[in-house]
């Protein structure tokens, strides 16, 4: 039986900026197609490393979605979630005038904030001292303007910001963060999810780990050499389920439950019971039992210590024969705080879709990660539960789990 009590919570809206496609419409096609837009990164200087290729956003034009403020006064990761927010809206067919008269949350998870500009903050001060700093970028430094930028462009007065910091897994914290708040009366509306722009200092600390892949992202592969570092935004609107059966709104999924946890095991190597911990609590939450699940979006990074540790974590708990396991990263490579974010959008257009996504740039599958990875083709499927999986340095573990819509309560939920 479900342990939460409150309304029933349904996506509605879905905004992604990435570098497969900005839009519901390009974001689906790439899936569907199985696409990358890797390529040598552009948007600071890769001189002296051995390899620098990663996932930029491409041909991203924020004055096409930010209307209220001025772009320039935005860092590069608040245009990722301000334009996606707006793409949430318009995508979800809900009036700026009804979101502005209610309640709403505006929750945005990141990895390093607005840490693309303070690395130009430092080449200034490197290259001209204190003196040459300017004070507009220096304005555009705020982690906190990630979420708050949303409320000032859609003109939201009666709202809550917040940027959650919990790194790789944020985007899911977001989410249920967003749950809570609409379940339980807090909020009528939400828009949640995560952003991060590519910054030298992310991308200099991976290459230190040797975690960075010369050439593309081979998640669950015998041969796979790490991740390669993303950007961009997902934004997604969440309502309780009477108030878009109310409006008529299209539904994309139902968000059931999720689960957060912290094992504090290691600053950067994932812990095999601390994320089997973290899915049962999912289960728990949404009144889900294992053999319901019928898709797993793995957090799937492509470094060796995540793909075995995680499969090993998904067998613990799903059996031998767990739900298929898939890693959207092999598309959109790490986009740090947007990960969980721009998958759990992955995982509502499947649902609605009836597809899964698949892991491309696959050849050999690692004995050690015995799953069904669902190799380079995407393929059609009767889903009815997905499972999406966001994991952390520093053990900050966060899994979302995102039902077909239907419109009875399911049979768990009545017993």
């Amino acid at each position: 039986m479900s342990t939460s009590i409150g309304r029933r919570v349904v996506i509605t809206g879905c905004g992604v900026v990435s570098s497969i496609g900005i839009g519901v419409r390009e974001f689906t096609s790439a899936l569907r197609a199985g696409r990358s837009n890797v390529r040598p990164i552009s948007v600071f200087d890769t001189t002296g490393f051995a390899h620098d290729n990663g996932c930029e956003v491409a041909d991203f034009e924020p004055a096409r979605w930010i209307r209220t403020l001025d772009p320039g006064d935005l860092g590069r990761a608040s245009r990722f979630s301000t334009a996606a927010a707006r793409l949430a809206v318009e995508d979800s067919g809900l009036p700026l005038e009804t979101l502005r008269a209610a309640r709403t949350l505006v929750s945005v998870g990141s990895t390093d904030g607005e840490a693309h500009e303070l690395d130009g903050l430092v080449a200034r001060e490197l290259s001209a001292g204190l003196a040459g700093l300017d004070p507009k970028l220096v304005r555009r430094t705020s982690a906190g303007r990630l979420a708050t930028s949303i409320a000032r462009e859609l003109e939201l007065a009666d709202v809550e910001t917040g940027t959650i910091a919990t790194a790789c897994s944020a985007g899911n914290y977001a989410i249920g963060n967003s749950l809570d708040a609409i379940r339980c009366g807090d909020a009528e509306f939400a828009l949640c999810g995560g952003a991060d722009a590519l910054c030298r200092k992310t991308f200099t600390s991976f290459y230190r780990l040797r975690s960075i892949a010369p050439d593309c992202c081979r998640p669950f592969d015998r041969n796979r050499m790490g991740i390669l570092t993303g950007e961009g935004a997902g934004i997604l609107l969440l309502e309780s389920l009477d108030s878009a059966l109310a409006r008529g709104a299209r539904i994309y999924a139902e968000v059931l439950g999720y689960g957060m946890s912290c094992d504090a095991h290691h600053p950067v190597a994932p812990h095999q019971a601390g994320i089997a911990r973290c899915m049962e609590l999912a289960l728990a939450d949404a009144g889900v039992k294992p053999a319901e699940i019928d898709l797993i979006s793995a957090h799937g990074t492509g470094t060796k210590a995540n793909d075995m540790t995680e499969s090993a974590a998904i067998r613990d708990l799903f059996g031998p024969k767990p739900p298929r396991t898939v890693s959207m990263k092999s598309m959109l490579g790490h986009s740090m705080g947007a990960a969980s974010a721009l998958a759990a959008i992955g995982c509502s257009i499947a649902l609605t879709e009836q597809f899964i996504p698949p892991t491309i740039n696959h050849r050999d599958t690692d004995p050690d990660c015995p799953v069904d990875c669902v190799p380079n083709e995407s393929v059609d499927a009767d889903l009815d539960i997905v499972q999406n999986n966001g994991w952390a340095f520093g053990g900050n573990n966060a899994v979302v789990l995102l039902g077909r819509y239907e419109r009875q309560p399911r049979e768990k939920d009545l017993r």
